[in-house]
C-alpha cells in the first residue's frame, strides 16, 4: 500500500504546494510525541501516565467537544462558536483589517505535555492557513465568474442586436470558412457575421445605449441636448471598447491603425452627427474566443480548488488518526467535526459555480451538446502507450547496431583518413550533422521533460501546451531514436554505394532526399506523426522570425534560446543548400566557401538567433515596461558582436582581430554567465539558507547545483578552442567542430532544466496555477 504522504505529494497542485497542510511536519511532531511518551518510566495500557490529572483528562475527553472559534463574513456566529480576531496592519494600504483564525480547546486538556500542545498549535495554524487560502481563491474565482458573466451578457446583447439588423452583402460567408468553423469543434456563431463591417443605424445605437453600451459622438448623444449642452453630451462618461491583444503582426498593425483612427474620430470637430457606425466582425469573433477560453480556465481553476479542499480534508483525517494511535486518545472525531464546519469544507460556492459554468458553456459554446462541452472543460490526457516504449527500445538497438557497423566499414574504407576523407567530410558531413545535432537536442529535451515530471514541474502550464496533445518524454525519445536510426541507415547505404564505385551524382543525392523527406513530414497536413506538435513548432518558429511583431510568450523565447545554441546546425544548413543548389554533388567539388556571398551570408546566419532573441526582449520591454528586458537584450547584442568578431578572425588572422575576439568574447561570456546564474536560474543568492543557491530547491541533493554551475562555466568558455586553432587535418577539424557543437547543445539541455525550475518556483511563489485570460470588453473614461 502506498503511503499517504507519497500519495499526497503526487496529487497536490505543485503551484499551491505551500498552501497545502504541511502533513510531513505534522508527522514529525507525532514522532516527537511518541518518543516523549516512550521515555516515561511507566506507561499504563490505557495510556495514562503518572500524572494525577490523567483520569480527569480521560473523562473530559469523553464529555468535551472541541470548540472551533471563528469569524466568517459568510456565516453568522452561533452560541457554540466564539469569534477570535487579531488586529494587524497592512503594509500596502496602511489600514487595519481583521485576520480570522481557529483555536481548539484541546490545548487545555494537554497543557502538561509540551509536545502535544505544540502539535495542536501547529494543527490550528495549518487549518487557519488552508481555510484562509481557500477563502482567498474562492473570492477570486467568484469575482472572475461575475466578470465573465457580464462579458458574456455584453457579447450576447451585441450579437442579438447585430443579428436582427445586419445588412447582408453578396458572398459574405464562403463555404470553406463555414466548414472550417464546424471542424474546429465549436458551434457556428448565431450571428453569422461577415468579413466586413456591419453598419449600425441610429435606432440600433439607441438600443445599444439602453443595454449599457456607449458610443462616442453618436446621433443619440447629439440629440440629447442642443446648443450649449451639445459639448457636454459629446464628453461621454464611459465608452465600451473591444480590447483584443495584438498578438500577431496583422492584429498589431490593425491595433495601431485602429488607435490612430479612433483618435482622429474622437478629436474631429467636423464629424457629421448622422454618420453611420460600424463594428468589425473579426473583433467580435476574437472577443467570443477570448471569453470561451476564459471560461475554460475558470472551470479548470475551480476544479483545482475542489481538489485542494478534498486533499486537505483527507490529510487532516490521516494525521488525526495517527495522533489517536500514538496518544491512545480519541481526539480525531471531535477535531474533525470542527474541520468539517470550516469554510473550505462547508462552502458549496465552488461546486455551484462549476455547475453554472458547465451550463453556460454547453449552451453558448457547444450548441447545447454537453458531451462536446466537457471535452473542452475536462480534456482527457492520452495514456502512455506501451508501443511507444517498445519502439523506442527497438530503434535504440537498431541505431547502436547500425552505428557500430558504420564505424567499422568507414575505418576499412579509409573515410576518416586525411587523404581520402576530405571530399567525403566536405560534402556528406554537413547534412548528416544537421540531423545528428537535431536528434541530440530532441533527446535532451526528452530528458528535460522526464526530469520536470519527476520533480513535479508543470511544464505544460508554463509553456501553455494543451494537455491532451502535448508531447511527452517517451514520445520525444521515440522521435529521437527513429530519426537517428534513419540517419545512420542512410549513412551506411551511402558508404556502401560509394565503396561500390557508383556515380557520385547519384550517391550524393541521398542526403538531399533525406532532407526533403524530413521537410515533407514536418509540414505534412495529415494527422499523423504528431501533427499538433509539428504545427506548434512551425507556429513558434514563425513567431520567432517575426518576433518584434508578435506578442512574446514563454515558449517563444525559450525556443529562441535553443536556436542560439544551434548556430552550427544553421551553418550546416547553409552549406547543404549551397551544395545542392549549385549542383556540386555532380562533381563532388565543393566551391561554395570560395564565394563572397556565402561568407557574407554566414554573418547573417550567425547573427539571426541573437537578433531574434534581442527583438523579443525589446518587445517584452515595450509590453511590460520592465528595464530587465533591456538588460537582457544587451546580453544578446554582446553575443552578436563576439560571434561577428570570431567569424572575421577566421578569415583575417592577425593580432588586432585576435585582441578584438578576446575582449568581446570575455565580455559576452561574463555577461552570459551572470544572467544564467542570477536571472535565469535564480542562484548565487548570498543570503539564501542554501549557501549561494536559493531558498527553494526542487532537487534534494544540493551538490547537483554546484556541479551544474561549474559545468556551465566550463562549457561557456568552449569558444577558446576557436581562437587557439587546435587543428591537425581537415577531417579532424570537422569532427572537432561537431564535438564542440554537441557540447553546446548539451549545455543548453542542462540549462533548460534549471531555467524552468526557476520559472516554476516563481509561479508557486505567487500561487499561479491557472492562466489569466484578458477580457475583451472594458469600460474606459472618455474626455
Amino acid at each position: 500500500m502506498v503511503k499517504f504522504s507519497k500519495e499526497l505529494e503526487a496529487q497536490l497542485i505543485p503551484e499551491w504546494k505551500d498552501a497545502f497542510v504541511n502533513y510531513w511536519q505534522l508527522k514529525k511532531h507525532i514522532k516527537k510525541i511518541k518518543l516523549a511518551r516512550n521515555k516515561r518510566p511507566t506507561q499504563l495500557n490505557h495510556g495514562f501516565g503518572r500524572s494525577i490529572v490523567d483520569p480527569i483528562r480521560f473523562i473530559a475527553m469523553k464529555l468535551l467537544s472541541t470548540k472551533l472559534f471563528f469569524s466568517s463574513n459568510n456565516n453568522t456566529n452561533t452560541d457554540d462558536d466564539e469569534t477570535v480576531k487579531v488586529r494587524s496592519k497592512s503594509t500596502e494600504d496602511a489600514c487595519d483589517h481583521e485576520v480570522e483564525f481557529y483555536q481548539t480547546e484541546l490545548l487545555q486538556l494537554f497543557s502538561e505535555e509540551d509536545e502535544v500542545r505544540v502539535f495542536f498549535e501547529r494543527l490550528d495554524e495549518e487549518l487557519n492557513k488552508v481555510n484562509q487560502f481557500y477563502k482567498t481563491k474562492e473570492s477570486e474565482f467568484l469575482e472572475r465568474g461575475e466578470a465573465l458573466n457580464d462579458q458574456l451578457q455584453t457579447l450576447m446583447d451585441l450579437k442579438q442586436i447585430l443579428d436582427g439588423n445586419r445588412r447582408w452583402k453578396p458572398n459574405i460567408l464562403p463555404r470553406s470558412s463555414s466548414s472550417s468553423r464546424r471542424n474546429s469543434g465549436f458551434s457556428d456563431s448565431p450571428l453569422g457575421l461577415n468579413d466586413g463591417s456591419t453598419e449600425i443605424s441610429d435606432e440600433i445605437i439607441a438600443a445599444f445605449e439602453r443595454n449599457g453600451v456607449k458610443f462616442m459622438n453618436s446621433p443619440a448623444a447629439a440629440a440629447a441636448g442642443g446648443g450649449a449642452k451639445r459639448k457636454k453630451v459629446e464628453k461621454r462618461k464611459a465608452a465600451m471598447r473591444i480590447d483584443i491583444p495584438a498578438t500577431t503582426p496583422t492584429s498589431a498593425i490593425s491595433a495601431v491603425t485602429s488607435m490612430l483612427w479612433e483618435d482622429l474620430i474622437s478629436n474631429s470637430t467636423k464629424q457629421d452627427s448622422t454618420a453611420g457606425h460600424s463594428i468589425n466582425r473579426k473583433k467580435i469573433q476574437c472577443a467570443e474566443k477570448m471569453i470561451r477560453t476564459a471560461f475554460v480556465e475558470l472551470y479548470r481553476g475551480l476544479g483545482l480548488l475542489k481538489t485542494y479542499s478534498s486533499l486537505n480534508m483527507v490529510a487532516f483525517t490521516k494525521i488525526l488518526k495517527k495522533f489517536d494511535k500514538v496518544s491512545k486518545q480519541e481526539a480525531s472525531a471531535r477535531y474533525l467535526k470542527a474541520v468539517k464546519r470550516s469554510h473550505f469544507i462547508s462552502s458549496d460556492k465552488v461546486v455551484r459555480l462549476m455547475d453554472e459554468v458547465e451550463s453556460i458553456f454547453t449552451q453558448h459554446f457547444a450548441n447545447n451538446d454537453r458531451k462536446r462541452a466537457m471535452k473542452f472543460l475536462r480534456p482527457q490526457q492520452h495514456k502512455d502507450s506501451h508501443l511507444v516504449t517498445f519502439f523506442s527500445g527497438l530503434f535504440t538497438g537498431c541505431f547502436v547496431s547500425l552505428f557500430g557497423i558504420y564505424i567499422i566499414l568507414a575505418h576499412l574504407c579509409g573515410i576518416f583518413s586525411a587523404t581520402t576523407g576530405t571530399a567525403y567530410m566536405e560534402t556528406v558531413y554537413p547534412v548528416f550533422s544537421v540531423f545528428a545535432l537535431l536528434s541530440l537536442h530532441m533527446f535532451l529535451y526528452g530528458c528535460n521533460m522526464m526530469m520536470w515530471k519527476n520533480t513535479r514541474i508543470n511544464y505544460n502550464f508554463i509553456f501553455e501546451f494543451a494537455p491532451n496533445t502535448a508531447l511527452k518524454y517517451r514520445d520525444a525519445f521515440l522521435i529521437c531514436t527513429t530519426l537517428m536510426t534513419c540517419i545512420v541507415g542512410a549513412l551506411l547505404i551511402h558508404l556502401l554505394l560509394t565503396a561500390a564505385a557508383i556515380s557520385p551524382s547519384h550517391v550524393d543525392t541521398i542526403p538531399g532526399f533525406l532532407l526533403l523527406i524530413f521537410i515533407a513530414l514536418l509540414i505534412c497536413p495529415f494527422d499523423i506523426f504528431y501533427r499538433p506538435t509539428r504545427y506548434c513548432f512551425l507556429r513558434i518558429m514563425r513567431n520567432i522570425i517575426c518576433s518584434p511583431l508578435y506578442k512574446v510568450l514563454m515558449v517563444d523565447f525559450f525556443m529562441a534560446d535553443q536556436l542560439t545554441s544551434q548556430i552550427p546546425l544553421l551553418r550546416h544548413l547553409e552549406s547543404t543548400a549551397c551544395y545542392f543548389l549549385a549542383e556540386s554533388f555532380k562533381t563532388r567539388q565543393y566551391t561554395c566557401k570560395n564565394g563572397s556571398l556565402y561568407r557574407q551570408f554566414a554573418y547573417v546566419i550567425s547573427f539571426s538567433p541573437y537578433y531574434w532573441r534581442a527583438m523579443q526582449c525589446a518587445r517584452r520591454w515595450f509590453d511590460e515596461s520592465d528595464p530587465n528586458h533591456l538588460a537582457n537584450m544587451g546580453k544578446y547584442v554582446s553575443a552578436m558582436v563576439a560571434a561577428g568578431a570570431r567569424l572575421t578572425y577566421a578569415t583575417q588572422s592577425n593580432s588586432l582581430w585576435f585582441g578584438v575576439v578576446l575582449v568581446t568574447s570575455i565580455v559576452a561570456t561574463v555577461y552570459q554567465l551572470y544572467w544564467d546564474f542570477v536571472k535565469d536560474w535564480g542562484l548565487l543568492n548570498p543570503n539564501s539558507k542554501n549557501p549561494w543557491l536559493r531558498d527553494d530547491l526542487m532537487l534534494k541533493n544540493k551538490s547537483f547545483y554546484y556541479i551544474s554551475i561549474a559545468l556551465n562555466v566550463v562549457l561557456r568558455v568552449a569558444w577558446i578552442e576557436s581562437i587557439t586553432r587546435f587543428r591537425i587535418n581537415q577531417v579532424q577539424t570537422h569532427l572537432l567542430d561537431f564535438f564542440l557543437a554537441s557540447l553546446e547543445v548539451i549545455r543548453r539541455g542542462h540549462w533548460n532544466f534549471y531555467r524552468l525550475e526557476n520559472e516554476h518556483l516563481n509561479n508557486a511563489g505567487k500561487f499561479r496555477a491557472v492562466k489569466t485570460v484578458p477580457l475583451p470588453f472594458r469600460e474606459m473614461d472618455s474626455d
